[in-house]
């Protein structure tokens, strides 16, 4: 009998971990992701759904907008387990796509209040900051993969990619994270 391990998308069995400075990265595998699309004709569902350019937590889950009538839903501790069913009851009349092994979800950290995000930001991608407090999402490029971005509070910044890059957001990221340490 074959016996599989797990590995988080960086290749480990425990989650990545990165310090620099104020900053701390860290992966965070246990979050279940699922993409909710409205069906023609179909009420909105009984979930904390949030406008273009938001992201709101619910009860259980977190939601960001991704296009007309689409969301991805958050589900923190549900990435081994089935997700549907627990959506589905809550989402009459939506499409559901259980999407949590295409992406990656890494969570920055910073020790130092919203200015050492800030900067991270300001020098990662190219948004105007104004629009980018606490409670906002939008999908944006870091190096040359897409990403979104979730600002869950003044020092916290969720950064979704791809699975198959994660590798290389991963790098993009420490070492934005190095050189903004060396700036002070």
């Amino acid at each position: 009998m074959l016996d599989l391990i797990p590995l988080c998308a960086l290749g480990a069995t425990t989650p990545q971990e990165f310090r620099q400075g104020a900053l701390t990265l860290t992966e965070m595998p246990e979050t279940g992701l699922v993409s909710l699309t409205l069906q023609r004709g179909a009420a909105r569902p009984a979930l904390d759904l949030p406008e273009p350019g938001f992201w709101a937590a619910g009860a259980g889950h977190a939601a960001f907008w991704t296009g007309p009538g689409q969301w991805f839903i958050e589900l923190p501790g549900r990435a081994q387990e089935d997700p549907i069913p627990f959506l589905a009851p809550q989402a009459p009349g939506c499409s559901l796509t259980e999407q949590t092994d295409g992406w990656v979800l890494f969570e920055l950290q910073s020790s130092q209040g919203a200015e050492a995000i800030e900067a991270f930001l300001e020098h990662a991608v190219n948004l105007d900051l104004c629009k980018m407090g606490p409670g906002r999402a939008t999908r944006s490029v870091i190096e040359h993969m897409g990403v979104y971005l979730l600002r869950r509070s003044d020092d916290r910044l969720a950064i979704w990619g791809m699975r198959s890059a994660a590798e290389s957001l991963w790098h993009a990221l420490t070492t934005l994270a190095r050189r903004q340490s060396a700036r002070g």
